[in-house]
């Protein structure tokens, strides 16, 4: 995404330039929605975190300091839209801002399938998207919001803070931990697929 960034002109969408801001809305909506369907898994609600993550960057635009890139500053709008979605759904949701109340769930053992002898066209297939998307929607809002920023959209652990107003530490925890619960999710239909292909 950054490297989009460097073709739009930031002075320009600070004065609100109507061209320069839809040359910004083609260079990043993609990501955005993509990001927005992933963390709150219905069209609909995406298309409406699509519209005021937009809305909301281009008043915001004249303050816009550049202490973080277009990209990661666009994303944390994102990810603030999606979270309210959830938290109209589930009003006791935590925020990502907030402790993790499952903290020490590292310290449990879990039950994990090792499917490194899969072949990579299976990890690639539609099915496994499929299982990964509803397992990623089994995480709670503050894992998945790292997973995603970090693993699916490729941002770096120091952007992925940045984005989500934690510790570079924290965006590591969470990650591992996100990971692990995936791993753990994934498992069970892993274990069919080898038990499958070892017959």
């Amino acid at each position: 995404m950054d490297k989009a960034a460097q073709t739009l002109s930031l002075a320009k969408l600070q004065a609100g330039d109507p061209h320069e801001f839809a040359h910004f809305v083609d260079q990043y909506s993609g990501s955005v929605y993509r990001l927005a369907l992933k963390m709150v898994s219905e069209p609909q609600d995406a298309e409406d975190v699509l519209q005021e993550t937009f809305l909301k960057a281009q008043r915001a635009l004249p303050k816009f300091e550049g202490r973080s890139s277009l990209a990661t500053w666009l994303y944390r709008i994102a990810v603030n839209e999606a979270l309210m979605v959830l938290r109209k759904r589930r009003p006791d949701m935590i925020s990502v801002e907030e402790p993790d109340p499952d903290a020490e769930e590292l310290d449990e053992p879990l039950q994990i399938i090792d499917w490194c002898c899969l072949p990579e066209a299976e990890l690639l297939s539609n099915e496994f998207r499929q299982h990964l998307q509803a397992a990623m929607q089994q995480l709670s809002p503050a894992l998945r919001a790292v997973f995603l920023l970090r693993d699916i959209e490729g941002l770096s652990i120091e952007e992925t803070a940045q984005t989500l107003d934690v510790s570079q530490a924290v965006v590591k925890t969470r990650l591992l931990r996100a990971r692990l619960k995936l791993r753990e999710a994934l498992s069970e239909y892993y274990k069919e697929r080898l038990t499958e292909r070892s017959q």
